[in-house]
């Protein structure tokens, strides 16, 4: 049998934000794609139109494609297997309906919801199952002229596989081994609604995986439970020459380790769950995202990756092509990740860290711009060499070198109180003098010219840079005092302690 071309999917369905989850998801699909020389589809599951949320489709795209995660065919990118919407596709699935039907494999229900909440009441832990399906309204129990007759009337109705008890259904799944379920646990499940001519979950995710020559089904835990139903459906409609492999991921959990991931965790800690800011279209609510948080789109890949799968040795900052490189599902961890959003920061610092200065440059000037600041890029590109290292996102620069763009007019009452002698004024007035008379006016020959003139003088070297850094900086923080002093120039440098001296006396 000749080896299929690796072919996965990302199925969201839009119904709001793409949860953090999701993006793994939709990472570990592509990671495993690029590595097998596959492709990547972006199927939309939409045939829930109770929960539909507009906006929500282009929001999964965007939010995709800034993180760097690619798609070889699907909604918005096309390809020969569409449409890739299956509310596009109802016509499909409704021949796949009828040949279930057909088989015997499936029945049409016409039990209304308060029929089925009777039965709730009359059995404990009701099922719709083998058990229970002979004493409920459908095409088993009522004859085909009556079943016909509804049908003709208009009534509602579902279509529900019929699982045959007491069977063991083998899923082989790549990352959890061998999972055995008895069919007896399966409800008949609902595959096709009449209300809205649109089937469930189930049977179209078994058709298009099937029509769309799907080989890996790579989804959260959540979808486990459905697992032996799906294996039934693809032998039921006799292809079970082509199920794909399953590969069932763990679930993200909350930072404390107990329990799922959610929303509500990001508020109640201060961190995002959306990879872009979501406006809710129903409520208005607003939610953070990574990227309006200042998270850099591979910090978020990077950190996301190692949550739930490890490359097998110490690395931790991986780019792109080192994670498709060395992905493995069996690496994947059956027990939940705990999301440890630390973590995350520290991974965006890192990121910083190795980005090109002038790109860390381009992204600080709109933060400069706000703070009303029009400096010269090749300016900016020098103050942030020398300051990204103290940061966890660009953001987050002003606060540690504004200093550099706008003179001080205060000075921090702390430092001035600690730093700032008696014979400050008259010693940095003298300083002032050297430092005019000195050129070239760089950083290691100011340095030897400033340390030469206080041992001249018999002044106490920290007084007199402790001193300086609070004229030039208005506090006591900032890198080296010359790398300052080289980036401000000469004239600002004088300026500032003379300022300085005028002030604080």
């Amino acid at each position: 049998m000749t080896q299929r071309k690796v072919r996965v999917r990302f199925a969201p369905s839009p119904t709001g934000a793409l949860h953090i989850g999701g993006v793994r998801t939709a990472l570990y699909n592509y990671l495993f794609a690029k590595q097998n020389g596959g492709d990547l589809i972006l199927r939309i599951e939409d045939t829930d139109s109770q929960r539909f949320v507009p906006g929500a489709e282009a929001y999964i795209i965007e939010a995709l494609t800034w993180l760097g995660i690619h798609f070889d065919e699907g909604v918005g990118f096309g390809g020969n297997y569409g449409p890739y919407r299956q509310s596009e596709r109802r016509e499909i699935y409704k021949k796949y309906v009828d040949q279930l039907l057909e088989a015997g494999h499936a029945y049409i229900a016409f039990d209304t919801p308060q029929e089925l909440e009777a039965k709730r009441k009359e059995i404990p832990n009701f099922q719709y199952d083998a058990s229970t399906r002979m004493q409920m309204r459908n095409s088993l129990t009522l004859s085909p002229e009556e079943t016909k007759a509804l049908i003709d009337a208009g009534n509602q109705y579902v279509v529900r596989v019929k699982i045959e008890p007491n069977e063991d259904v083998h899923v082989h799944d790549l990352i959890r081994g061998e999972v055995v379920i008895n069919s007896s646990i399966l409800d008949d499940k609902v595959l096709y609604k009449s209300a809205d001519q649109l089937p469930t979950y189930h049977l179209a995710n078994i058709v298009d995986d099937h029509l769309m020559e799907v080989t890996h089904v790579i989804r959260g835990e959540e979808w486990l439970p459905s697992a032996p139903l799906h294996v039934l459906l693809y032998r039921y409609f006799g292809w079970a020459d082509t199920m794909p492999q399953f590969a069932h991921l763990s679930l993200l959990l909350k930072p404390e380790g107990n329990g799922k991931l959610s929303k509500r965790d990001g508020d109640r800690l201060g961190f995002p769950v959306f990879p872009l800011e979501w406006h809710d279209p129903k409520t208005g609510d607003v939610s953070s995202g990574y990227r309006e948080s200042g998270y850099l789109p591979e910090a978020v890949v990077n950190f996301l990756a190692l949550l739930g799968w490890n490359p097998g040795n110490d690395q931790e900052v991986m780019s792109m092509d080192e994670l498709i490189k060395a992905f493995n599902l069996a690496h994947c961890s059956k027990s939940g990740a705990k999301f440890d959003y630390e973590k995350g920061k520290w991974f965006n610092h890192q990121y910083i860290q190795r980005k090109d200065n002038k790109e860390i440059a381009a992204l600080f000037m709109p933060i400069l711009k706000e703070h009303g600041v029009e400096a010269d890029p090749a300016y900016v590109e020098k103050v942030v060499g020398m300051m990204k290292d103290r940061v966890s996102f660009i953001k987050e620069l002003w606060n540690v070198c504004a200093f550099f763009f706008v003179a001080p007019t205060e000075y921090d009452e702390k430092t001035r109180k600690k730093r700032w002698k008696e014979d400050s004024a008259a010693q940095l007035t003298e300083f002032i003098e050297v430092l005019r008379a000195h050129e070239p006016f760089d950083i290691e020959s100011t340095e030897n010219v400033a340390k030469a003139w206080i041992e001249s003088k018999g002044y106490h070297l920290g007084n007199i840079m402790n001193a300086t850094r609070l004229a030039l900086v208005g506090e006591g923080k900032g890198p080296h005092i010359f790398d300052i002093t080289e980036a401000l120039g000469k004239e600002e440098t004088i300026r500032r302690i003379q300022r300085a001296i005028d002030v604080l006396g």
